[in-house]
């Protein structure tokens, strides 16, 4: 019998009960469909924090002293590290916080006192006037570099470059505003003021710089840029406790982060998608049950197909072309759902969602695995049927 004579004979032997196909391919469809959703939600929402800590900069050390002892790093020492060693800038940082104040207005600012090096190394973008210079950290200026939000408060737009305000029990001018980026994103700046380091280590009376990042010449120097700060570091600080993991510093690598959460993120993709598989085998076992409902119905169906010559090898693609059939059709109607669900879901969520190649390629391999492994069996015993036991089958 011709292959192709076999697929009609399978799709009119489906068609001929249409509820009964359709609700054997229900368990394909929703285990299909589960996979697909969760396993995009999970990758879209990989690619969203991948992109964000992309943009915080994949070869960016992060250093922070931890000691609780006195210590004292100047901008000097940073200075002479730069362009050494495999590092390149050093944006040095002394935090603080405040409310600023102009009218009687409020808005509560997370201070940073920075050098110009910020600028490039933590990638910050100004939208209206100028960063922080070095000529501002030279003359101590009281000057300052705004987050949106802190410019809607206290002046309810963001044109505000030339407008002053009290902070610190100063009063500071505005020379730049930050780009808004939301209060939802993870690195958000817009309650942020930037001002120079020389005036934030005068007004919050830091003497000695205990946070800084810096930027390696390239993605291949981190190692070695982290072994130069580690060596600088450990002539400068003493450990606070005979612990000999507790160094009195930390210094984070943003591409060890990253490929440390692309590593948990794949993991959990893999468990979410493991745990909705669990209803494709469920399917499968329905289809198993149908088939084998099927064959009992049609006994007599295939002792007259044997009886004029139908082989073993034909009744057995015919079962199991009906079984795969049943199976593949129920996995692309899952993937097609869910990939207008994800699209729905991409606007309520706001991550970019869709359903990648490989998800799709293994939803529908999936399916057909089901399909063959689950319609052999009662394919095989239609086949084993003898034409005379099958033709005195009531």
């Amino acid at each position: 019998m011709k292959l192709t004579q076999a697929v009609k004979m399978a799709f009119s032997a489906i068609l001929s009960n249409k509820m009964r196909s359709f609700l054997t391919m229900l368990g394909i469809i929703i285990g299909v469909l589960s996979v697909t959703l969760l396993v995009g939600i999970v990758q879209g929402a990989t690619d969203s924090v991948t992109a964000q800590l992309q943009g915080l900069g994949g070869n960016k050390l992060m250093v922070s002293i931890t000691s609780p002892k006195a210590t004292y790093i100047t901008l000097e020492d940073l200075t002479n590290l730069q362009n050494k060693d495999g590092l390149g800038l050093i944006a040095p940082t002394i935090q603080g916080a405040d409310k600023a104040k102009v009218d009687g207005k409020i808005s509560a600012a997370s201070i940073s006192g920075v050098t110009d090096a910020a600028q490039i190394v933590d990638g910050i973008t100004v939208v209206n006037g100028r960063f922080i210079q070095q000529s501002d950290n030279q003359n101590r200026l009281n000057v300052a570099v705004v987050g949106a939000k802190i410019a809607k408060d206290l002046f309810g737009h963001t044109d505000v470059v030339g407008s002053s305000f009290t902070m610190l029990g100063r009063s500071f001018e505005i020379v730049g505003v930050l780009k808004e980026d939301g209060t939802t994103s993870m690195s958000s700046q817009d309650s942020t003021v930037y001002i120079p380091i020389s005036t934030a280590s005068r007004l919050m009376n830091q003497t000695s710089i205990r946070s800084f990042n810096a930027a390696t010449i390239s993605s291949g120097t981190v190692d070695q840029g982290k072994t130069a700060l580690e060596n600088f570091l450990g002539s400068k600080i003493k450990a606070s406790s005979d612990n000999s993991e507790d160094k009195g510093y930390t210094i984070f690598n943003m591409g060890d982060i990253l490929s440390a959460f692309d590593s948990i993120m794949g993991t959990m993709s893999l468990l979410l998608g493991g745990i909705a598989s669990i209803s494709l085998i469920v399917g499968g076992i329905g289809i198993m049950n149908i088939m084998l409902v099927s064959v009992t119905e049609r006994t007599r169906e295939i002792g007259i197909r044997k009886a004029i010559g139908a082989q073993h090898s034909d009744i057995l693609i015919q079962f199991l072309i009906e079984a795969v059939s049943i199976s593949i059709t129920g996995g692309l109607i899952g993937m097609l759902m869910g990939a207008g669900l994800l699209q729905v879901l991409s606007s309520i969520m706001d991550l970019q969602l869709h359903l990648s190649v490989s998800v799709s390629a293994l939803a529908l391999g999936f399916s057909l695995a089901i399909g063959v492994i689950f319609g052999i069996y009662p394919a095989n015993k239609a086949a084993k049927l003898k034409p005379i036991d099958a033709l005195r089958y009531e």
